[in-house]
């Protein structure tokens, strides 16, 4: 018999493998393959330990806490759910498992270079899907039937039939959400967005709900909704999420380092698809520059992570090309751009507190679009102005598209199911969380003048 194993997290204390599973003796196996492992040398909050030290947890710890966090909700479906299919509940389990996979070195902000170059191996859900169904971890999820893997990944990217099962793994109220709120909250010491775990999960339901396209009935749906108890619970959640917005996942300081990345690693990129390798100052073959020639290939993805990069900075420091030196300076010393946030003054000279109007939407466009035009013909050199935005809204109301599964319903006191909400007057007045902000070298001081009078005139002109 398999010996049995366990893991300590500061997060959920012991967080065992049953020796007496078939699928958790597997699922510790695929914890032990190369691409599994590759997740303790990626940080879940990518560059948020420069605003935060303590965030310093990886992607494989995020993702054990996943998996035993889907273990709680499924026995939550087993619980309420007759027939329990134990098939689905088995692959839910290990897509929990494995549903990070692919991700690149400093996660969110890779794949932001990937979306400006088009690269499909920097786009973290199609490796991922790639690692389940054709690397080792395929090999080892195949002990559990030969389509197991196949099933796994499409549970992952959200392919073919929604069920209560795959809620598990992605909805409103996922396995995913659930740890990584709690587990950010406590590395990165803020006492921000404390939920109550405890009692969400101890008033968690499954009911079946009605669902349509174009207000075409197309059936039922099993989801999990929660007990008229857990009101105020349910608000701490959302509100939890609305508050991590600005003070981690887009907090000015971390999305400012991203920027730098982003711009360093695009112009390694663009060098080495010219045939200017040489001026990046790295060595021939090394990780970065394999990616750089070869990005359609999941082995150079996977050489890639957090070490890589910071492995590769003091060499970077001595490119000869001047923007890679620049960045890769600024990267590794915390000398970073001045942030300007252009909401923030928005709402300074319109009295507005939140600057999240469809009136303020069009000013910061039309500074983005001016700052971009002046930009463009900024030809020599490092950057002179980054530009960041960010939309993100704390709950879903229900939409066609998305469905129930992507909504929290409440019970009320007569029984009745209905979207949070209609149940919460804070819930219901929450606004959809919006930055924009301009970031600027502060020894270049043309920039800095030229982003003011661009946002000051824009500003006046709304205000006029």
């Amino acid at each position: 018999m398999p010996k049995q194993q366990r893991i300590r997290d500061p997060l959920h204390d012991l967080v065992e493998f049953d020796e007496r599973s078939h699928l958790e003796n597997v699922l510790w196996r695929v914890i032990q393959t190369r691409p599994f492992q590759r997740l303790r040398r990626i940080k879940q909050l990518g560059f948020s330990d420069f605003v935060y030290p303590g965030a310093t947890h990886s992607r494989l710890l995020h993702s054990i806490g996943v998996f035993h966090t889907a273990r709680r909700l499924m026995k939550v479906i087993e619980k309420n759910v007759s027939p329990y299919e134990k098939a689905r509940a088995d692959q839910a389990l290990a897509a929990a498992l494995v549903h990070d996979l692919g991700h690149g070195p400093f996660s969110h902000a890779f794949e932001s270079l990937g979306m400006r170059f088009g690269l499909r191996m920097a786009d973290h859900e199609s490796v991922s899907d790639m690692l389940i169904r054709q690397s080792e971890v395929a090999d080892v999820l195949r002990d559990l039937g030969s389509g197991f893997p196949d099933d796994v990944a499409d549970i992952v990217r959200s392919a073919g039939t929604r069920t209560i099962y795959s809620a598990v793994v992605s909805s409103q109220f996922d396995a995913d959400r659930l740890d990584y709120m709690r587990r950010d909250r406590l590395m990165t010491g803020s006492e921000h967005a404390h939920i109550d775990f405890e009692w969400l999960v101890e008033n968690l339901e499954v009911d079946v709900l009605p669902y349509g396209v174009d207000q075409t009935p197309l059936g039922q749906i099993q989801t999990f909704v929660l007990g008229r108890k857990a009101i105020f619970a349910a608000e701490a959640y959302v509100l939890g999420l609305f508050q991590l917005y600005p003070t981690i996942y887009y907090h000015k300081t971390t999305r400012g380092v991203e920027k730098l990345y982003t711009e360093l690693l695009a112009r390694l990129i663009t060098l080495v698809k010219d045939g200017s390798a040489k001026q990046v100052g790295l060595p021939s073959k090394p990780p970065l520059v394999k990616f750089a020639k070869q990005p359609d290939e999941v082995e150079a993805a996977l050489a890639l992570d957090d070490t890589v990069v910071w492995g590769a900075l003091a060499l970077l420091t001595d490119a000869k090309d001047e923007c890679i030196a620049h960045l890769a300076k600024r990267m590794r010393d915390r000398r970073l751009y001045k942030c300007i946030d252009v909401r923030v003054r928005i709402a300074h000279d319109k009295g507005d507190t939140q600057a999240t109007s469809l009136e303020a939407d069009v000013v910061c466009a039309n500074i983005r679009d001016e700052l971009v035009e002046w930009s463009k013909k900024q030809k020599e050199g490092a950057p002179r102005i980054l530009i960041d935005e960010a939309v993100r809204s704390p709950h879903n109301r229900l939409t066609e598209t998305k469905g129930p599964l992507n909504q929290i319903n409440i019970r009320t006191e007569g029984g009745k199911l209905v979207d949070l909400a209609e149940r919460s007057k804070v819930v219901a007045q929450l606004e959809t969380y919006k930055a924009f902000r301009v970031y600027h070298a502060e020894t270049d001081p043309e920039a800095t003048s030229k982003i003011n009078k661009i946002i000051n005139a824009r500003i006046q002109q709304w205000l006029a």
